[in-house]
C-alpha cells in the first residue's frame, strides 16, 4: 500500500486558526484547527494511508488568505486545487465557486444551477463535504428562508464569513 504523504501548515485568521493541507504541493483540504474530528475523518477517507507532516508556511496561501480577509474579491482566483470527490461533488464544488463574493444562494437555487432542481439534499450533502472551505465558498449557501444552516466550521464562522464579505 502506498503512503499518502500530506503536508499542512497553519494560518492565523480573524475567525480562528486555519489549516491548509497539500498533496504533491497542491491544495487538497482547508479546515479549522478546532475541527480536528471533521478534517481528520475526511482526510483519512480520501487518503487511507495518511501521513501528515507539518511545514512552517505556504507563503502563497498566507498571502491569499490575508488578501481574502482584506476583502479582495479575487484572492482565490486561479488557485490550483485537488478536491477529489465524485463527478457530482466536483460539479457542486465548481458551481459554488461561481457564487460571487458577498452574495448568497440557497440550496434549492444551487440544485437548479447544477441542473438537478430536485436534488436539493444531494447538493446539500456534497456542499457539506467540501474539502476546501472558504476557497470553495460553501458558506455562501443559505436556507430558502434566509437562515444560516450547516457549516462544518460552525454557524458562528459562517455568519462571520458572510458578514465579512457583505460589509
Amino acid at each position: 500500500m502506498a503512503i499518502d504523504d500530506v503536508t499542512y501548515c497553519r494560518h492565523e485568521s480573524p475567525i480562528g486558526e486555519i489549516l491548509t493541507f497539500y498533496r504533491d504541493n497542491v491544495l487538497c483540504h482547508l479546515d479549522f484547527t478546532d475541527c480536528e474530528l471533521r478534517w481528520e475523518k475526511l482526510l483519512k477517507r480520501r487518503f487511507p494511508s495518511l501521513i501528515l507532516n507539518e511545514v512552517s508556511t505556504n507563503f502563497e496561501l498566507d498571502n491569499r488568505l490575508s488578501d481574502y480577509f482584506g476583502r479582495d474579491h479575487h484572492a482565490f482566483r486561479d488557485i490550483t486545487m485537488d478536491t477529489g470527490g465524485t463527478d457530482f461533488q466536483k460539479k457542486v464544488w465548481n458551481t459554488l465557486c461561481e457564487v460571487p463574493f458577498g452574495e448568497t444562494e440557497t440550496y434549492s437555487s444551487m440544485a437548479e444551477m447544477i441542473g438537478k432542481p430536485k436534488a436539493i439534499r444531494a447538493m446539500a450533502a456534497a456542499n457539506a463535504l467540501n474539502p476546501i472551505s472558504i476557497v470553495i465558498p460553501c458558506h455562501r449557501i443559505i436556507g430558502k428562508d434566509g437562515s444560516l444552516t450547516g457549516y462544518g466550521g460552525g454557524l458562528e464562522r459562517k455568519r462571520a464569513l458572510l458578514e465579512h464579505e457583505i460589509r
